[in-house]
């Protein structure tokens, strides 16, 4: 059984037997091809989500009425990419293994792979939602195959073809998009055609992926790779919505917030926010 964190994201602080959405972070931004910082994301999350109210206008429900718990960051050895992808492999596994949720919070988008090695073992029929700026399906970067440009290529190539729809994207180079079109589902710069997505996905357990560079960097300038563009906060809001009522997600992840290269602290409430929303849609 994992222990209780001693700083915790707002309003979740359950048992750890009672819950049914287990938080913990991955302080991981090693591969990070730009700005480097998305390390600090999840603990960032934690310490100012304080300045909000745990109850949602959006949703009139209030996260203390869910049974959530937040087992903390793991300790990540930066120098090696393979030993941090296990150890996140091995935190969500144990997650599952005791019939939760795991909800990962990054760092960088790399740390979902970690992930979705442990959930498709639990689930063989895993679908991904993916949203970004970015198609990350790079075969590699500069060499390296396991890089935050090219995770979902990684996690597709782990799930088969056509297992991953993607929305938001509006980066990446020519090679990356040849090879989605026979690979993945890609939507470029919003969620058209989200809807007739989610009705092929309705009855598939579904991983959803946020990168929080979907937004547009006049919302969310503190990530490490920022791309004009974007969609606004209530729009991924409502399309999160969307995805948590009409899916069955048994994981996700929220990543690449690096609160330091924001010093306004905005970048950090609003992902603080979609945390809070999405916590609260998922109980």
């Amino acid at each position: 059984m994992l222990s209780r964190n001693i700083e915790t994201f707002l309003g979740c602080d359950a048992d750890y037997q009672a819950a049914a959405t287990v938080l913990y972070g991955a302080p991981f931004d090693s591969t990070t091809s730009f700005r480097p910082g998305a390390r600090f994301g999840s603990r960032a999350m934690r310490q100012e989500s304080y300045g909000l109210e745990t109850y949602s206008p959006y949703q009139g429900r209030d996260l203390t009425d869910y049974a959530v718990f937040d087992s903390g960051d793991l300790e990540l050895p930066f120098g090696d990419t393979e030993a941090a992808l296990a150890q996140i492999r091995e935190r969500a596994a144990t997650i599952l293994k005791d019939g939760k949720r795991p909800f990962l919070l990054g760092g960088e988008h790399l740390v979902t792979l970690g992930a979705v090695q442990a959930v498709v073992k639990v689930y063989p029929d895993l679908h991904i939602l993916h949203f970004d700026a970015h198609a990350d399906l790079r075969d590699d970067y500069l060499g390296a195959k396991l890089s935050h440009a090219s995770v979902i290529r990684r996690c597709a190539e782990l799930l088969g073809d056509y297992r991953v729809s993607q929305f938001g994207i509006r980066s990446g180079d020519k090679a990356e998009f040849h090879w989605g079109e026979n690979h993945v589902h890609t939507r470029l710069f919003d969620f058209t055609g989200l809807s007739h997505t989610l009705d092929i996905f309705a009855d598939k357990p579904v991983y959803l992926t946020v990168d929080l560079d979907v937004l547009d960097p006049a919302y969310f300038p503190g990530t490490g790779t920022p791309e004009a563009g974007g969609v606004t906060f209530l729009e991924l809001l409502d399309a999160i919505f969307l995805v948590l009522s009409q899916t069955n997600v048994v994981a996700c992840d929220l990543v690449e917030l690096a609160p330091t290269l924001d010093p306004t602290g905005v970048s950090t409430a609003t992902a603080c926010k979609l945390l809070r929303e999405m916590l609260i849609a998922l109980g």
